[in-house]
């Protein structure tokens, strides 16, 4: 069926080949090039083969899958939190990040104290500077660290923001601290540490730190 329309548009180009004589001299460079290209697609085209669509490329493995898959179990499910957090979350996938951050900051304005919107806020926060811990960030994770010390998601989304925006090596010391004080049965621990062998994996061999040159010793008078 497809080469039934190749050999009839041949044709009429054929037949306007009579009458190529006829038009302007400007046109007549463009009158060749369509049966050079007719010419070409005829020897070298398939137009009967099937089509084959282009995959994506899978994105490469990283460290933000953890923004909204109930936060490692580290933040209620139900309560005054949940409905503030549901909503940022709805903002923040459709790319409203500064409407996710705006809704927790509505949210605190009736909870001051609870942790998981303090922690919610820096994530808004990080996700709306393009992944960087910038300072508002940073202040919102220490707000959440103030109000509960023990509690995993202020330090485990903050190291989370610092690996998202390069620091690998400020995320892992804030992951070291929180592994060593997670329970062996906490539900957040093999996620903790599975990303904290993948930051290590990334850091890569270290080399020890030089000892800074200091001044040459005075001479000992005699």
């Amino acid at each position: 069926m497809i080469w039934l329309w190749v050999m009839l548009v041949a044709l009429l180009t054929i037949v306007g080949i009579f009458w190529l004589g006829k038009l302007p001299a400007a046109a007549r460079p463009a009158g060749a090039a369509v049966m050079l290209g007719l010419a070409g697609y005829a020897l070298q085209g398939h137009p009967s083969l099937p089509g084959k669509p282009v995959a994506a490329p899978e994105e490469p493995e990283g460290f933000g899958e953890a923004l909204t898959d109930q936060r490692q179990g580290m933040s209620e499910r139900f309560g005054p939190a949940a409905q503030w957090l549901g909503m940022s979350d709805g903002f923040a996938r459709t790319g409203k990040t500064e409407l996710a951050a705006k809704t927790l900051e509505k949210g605190l304005e009736k909870y001051p104290d609870n942790v998981d919107l303090w922690v919610g806020l820096g994530n808004a926060l990080a996700a709306h500077g393009g992944g960087m811990m910038s300072p508002a960030a940073a202040l919102a994770f220490d707000e959440a660290a103030k109000r509960d010390p023990s509690h995993p998601a202020p330090p485990f989304f903050a190291g989370l923001a610092l690996a998202q925006g390069g620091d690998l090596k400020g995320a892992d010391a804030v992951w070291t601290q929180l592994l060593a004080r997670s329970p062996a049965d906490a539900p957040w621990r093999p996620d903790l540490e599975m990303r904290l062998a993948q930051l290590r994996q990334a850091l890569g061999p270290e080399l020890p730190a030089e000892a800074p040159a200091g001044p040459p010793p005075a001479d000992v008078p005699n």
